[in-house]
């Protein structure tokens, strides 16, 4: 899937086209450095190689822009429901709609398996990406504690109900 963005530079307006794709196993070395960027926790090589090869409960995909990868997301799919595990963007391309793109490209496949119930975890202090998980329905129903063991940090539990793709809104910022 494709995506073409408009950002604001000064003056200017830049286009840029924006690829939404599946995971392959050339892009592992990619997605653990994402990893270690991204999170103080890194899931390891081995872990995150069961998670990209096992597609009959699993999605993951990759944004890649100027032939680089700027973003992942994967999501694990049980009976109706849709849990997304992990999603990052690096951080030279955060706020600039990636997660937002990659969102916008599961939800639709996730209807498409028959899910109706999205949830995920996010940390407490992770403000941005709660205002996105808003946009696309997400309300917390839970708390876990100390969820982020290494920084001590909790987390919140989301819920939506998949029921269609949600629409923009450009008040509240993208990721």
């Amino acid at each position: 899937m494709r995506w073409r963005t408009f950002r604001l530079d000064g003056n200017n307006m830049i286009d840029r086209e924006r690829t939404i794709r599946r995971v392959t196993r050339r892009d592992l070395s990619d997605l653990l450095a994402l990893e270690n960027e991204l999170f103080p926790e890194p899931w390891s090589r081995s872990m995150l190689l069961d998670e990209i090869t096992n597609t009959v409960s699993r999605r993951y995909t990759v944004a890649v822009q100027n032939k680089k990868i700027v973003g992942y997301l994967g999501a694990m799919f049980v009976l109706d429901e849709m849990h997304i595990n992990t999603i990052g963007t690096t951080a030279q391309f955060q706020h600039q709609g990636v997660a937002t793109d990659l969102l916008r490209e599961l939800w639709p496949a996730a209807m498409t398996r028959g899910c109706t119930k999205a949830t995920l975890e996010v940390a407490s202090s992770n403000v941005n990406a709660q205002a996105l998980y808003r946009r696309f329905g997400f309300a917390p129903v839970g708390l876990r504690k100390n969820y982020y063991a290494k920084i001590g940090e909790d987390a919140l539990v989301l819920w939506a109900d998949l029921v269609e793709l949600p629409t923009s809104n450009t008040a509240t910022p993208t990721l």
